[in-house]
């Protein structure tokens, strides 16, 4: 019979489970189906999703005003045509002056015209000599060789050319009504997308209740009241930002319109205009608005002076708006992360072209705050918002997994100005200890990867005991332990770790936590040796002994060692620490209680005060027998 070798079972394992699984595979292909699917929904039914786009926002924009109007007695449909029209009514007039303003700027550039002939004349006698004549001298080289190249062509190839055109006549016939389409189809879409977007907005403010309900019957039916909390919450939100980002906009607008003015810049309304659409683009928005006032600047003067105040006023006014409007009334940001709302603009244009540039950033503000109030749309959250995607423990130990041990001192430094050491130590530390263990089990990692995190962590836990008490620790209601050097005597622990360097770095964090001037510290090296535990703790007498055995797993060697010790020494006071255990906690207390151990802490804080308790009572005990 032939046997295989050793090992040959655990590569064969190996190797299925890195074998790739079929159901992984088709998941992600649906995934990316589905994907596609939406994109090319999104970009074919543009010409109903932006109307029905616009009408949603422009619901959450009105929504306060019909509630409003509500609550004082005019009523539900009242209230809902008044707004419309009058909003409608608003609309038309600023889009007729603007208009106006269009036409009257096309019909008086001819005035204009030699004052931006006089100013590139300048700019030619500064440029004699230099880059400009450069080019220009390149310019007319390029125009010399292809008028060669003409000339070049013989008349046979000429007559060749016209032998081989076809000449083709075609009776244009009676005069047909669908020639008209061609030239109406321009000026309809848009009068039919502005139609359906005003008849959505009134039907979506008189129905705004029936569309929640429909809603909360899709996503929310039993969960009723949360769901219910959620959308109240979410469409208050939206609308408080949507209200608050078109006053700042407009307030942009008057002061650029009013600024252009008064530097007597040709058409400030439509400048003005112009700046209070153009600041919906985020960053750019501005600048971009600035540059048509800033040419017709260089069309109405003969100098530079005007064309530096535009400049100077834009500056002005848009470092006040970010630096000092806009985080007042937005509070510390409007929820989304810089970079997503950057691919959120280069997506919504690539998809809607020029109207998704305008509705990108009012459209990711409502997808975050929907995610962050909506359960079933939280991977909008997830994926737009400005909030860490992982938390705290996730990340430290998502650090140590990449060998970045300085970003994730930096994640433990920041905790500490915020909570105490041992709270630091116990969820976030501790944290990453127990998933380390968990990984190394499940071969998820080597052993000596899990070294040198554990390394890692011993360093951060041991650099942290150095900083000074945050802020927090010395706000605390809780009275502060006398210092240790104050102790005329010190007890002493022998820490054992129970399997390797994981549980190494946890003691170090309670020898930190407690202080090394609180106690007499002695550590195990090791826990295998059953004969040098033994002599130690025979020679140094410990008044405690505890065993720190980081979950999951080490049950079985941590209660044999447990069992050793109190069998040798019955009067000694063992404790094992099982931090971060979650299951089977009675179960384990009871093993651990049969083998001679006094209690079984699974929280990092309990074992610091068992420790600190034994500090205070042995030098009490010293002080009245002084005395």
């Amino acid at each position: 019979m032939q046997t295989s070798p050793p090992g040959s079972h655990a590569t064969d394992m190996s190797r299925l489970a890195h074998k790739p699984d079929p159901k992984h595979w088709s998941s992600s292909l649906t995934i990316l189906l589905g994907l596609a699917l939406v994109l090319g929904f999104l970009h074919w039914a543009r010409p109903v999703l932006i109307p029905l786009a616009l009408a949603i926002l422009i619901t959450f924009l009105l929504s306060p005003l019909v509630t409003w109007l509500t609550r004082h007695g005019l009523g539900r449909v009242p209230s809902a045509i008044f707004v419309t029209l009058a909003t409608l009514a608003l609309t038309l007039f600023v889009g007729w002056t603007i208009s106006r303003q269009v036409g009257s700027l096309v019909e008086s550039y001819p005035k204009y015209e030699r004052n931006i002939n006089e100013k590139i004349a300048s700019l030619r006698f500064l440029g004699q000599g230099g880059t400009l004549d450069r080019a220009r001298d390149v310019a007319r080289r390029v125009e010399r060789q292809l008028k060669r190249a003409d000339v070049d062509v013989t008349p046979e190839d000429i007559e060749a050319r016209r032998a081989q055109m076809v000449r083709v006549v075609v009776d244009p016939g009676p005069f047909r009504m669908a020639e008209f389409w061609p030239m109406l189809k321009p000026v309809l879409a848009p009068l039919a997308g502005a139609a359906l977007v005003v008849m959505l907005v009134f039907f979506m403010l008189l129905g705004r209740e029936d569309l929640r309900d429909r809603f909360i019957a899709l996503v929310g039916e039993r969960q009723l009241a949360q769901t219910t909390r959620a959308l109240d919450d979410a469409g208050s939100r939206i609308s408080r930002y949507l209200v608050t980002q078109l006053v700042i906009n407009a307030a942009f607008g008057v002061v650029v319109g009013v600024g252009l003015y008064l530097l007597e810049v040709p058409f400030a309304p439509l400048w003005g205009a112009i700046a209070f659409a153009l600041r919906y683009v985020p960053y750019l928005g501005a600048w971009i608005a600035m540059l048509l006032p800033l040419a017709m600047s260089l069309l109405v003067t003969r100098d530079w002076s005007t064309s530096l105040a535009v400049l100077g006023l834009f500056a002005v006014a848009e470092a006040i708006t970010n630096m000092i409007v806009e985080p007042t009334f937005y509070g510390r940001g409007i929820g989304v992360s810089q970079p997503a709302l950057l691919a959120a603009v280069a997506f919504w244009t690539w998809l809607w072209g020029p109207v998704g540039l305008l509705l990108a950033s009012p459209l990711t503000v409502c997808l975050v705050v929907l995610g962050r109030h909506v359960p079933h749309l939280r991977f909008f959250d997830t994926l737009l918002g400005d909030r860490p995607a992982l938390e705290a423990p996730q990340r430290f130990y998502q650090r140590l997994l990449a060998r970045d041990y300085d970003d994730a001192a930096e994640i433990a430094e920041k905790s500490l100005r915020e909570k105490p050491l041992v709270e630091v130590y116990e969820h976030l530390l501790l944290p990453a200890l127990v998933e380390m263990r968990q990984d190394l089990h499940l071969d998820r990692i080597a052993d000596a990867s899990a070294d040198a995190m554990a390394e890692g962590i011993r360093e951060i836990a041991e650099d942290l005991a150095r900083i000074p008490h945050s802020k927090a620790v010395e706000d605390s209601s809780t009275p502060s332990a006398p210092e240790p050097a104050a102790l005329p005597a010190r007890a002493k622990v022998y820490v054992i770790p129970s399997r390797d360097s994981i549980d190494h770095a946890a003691l170090v964090m309670l020898r930190a936590a407690v202080g090394e001037a609180a106690l007499t510290w002695i550590s195990a090296r090791r826990a295998h040796d059953s004969r040098e535990l033994i002599e130690t703790v025979g020679e140094e007498k410990p008044d405690l002994i505890c065993i720190v055995a980081v979950p999951p797993g080490g049950t079985t060697h941590a209660r044999s060692l447990c069992a050793r010790l109190h069998s040798q020494f019955p009067g000694t006071r063992i404790v094992v620490a099982r931090w971060g255990s979650a299951d089977n906690q009675p179960r384990e207390r009871e093993q651990f209680a049969a083998a001679g151990a006094e209690r079984m802490d699974v929280a990092f804080s309990e074992t610091v005060h068992v420790c600190e308790r034994l500090a205070e009572r042995h030098a009490t005990r010293d002080m009245l027998e002084a005395d």
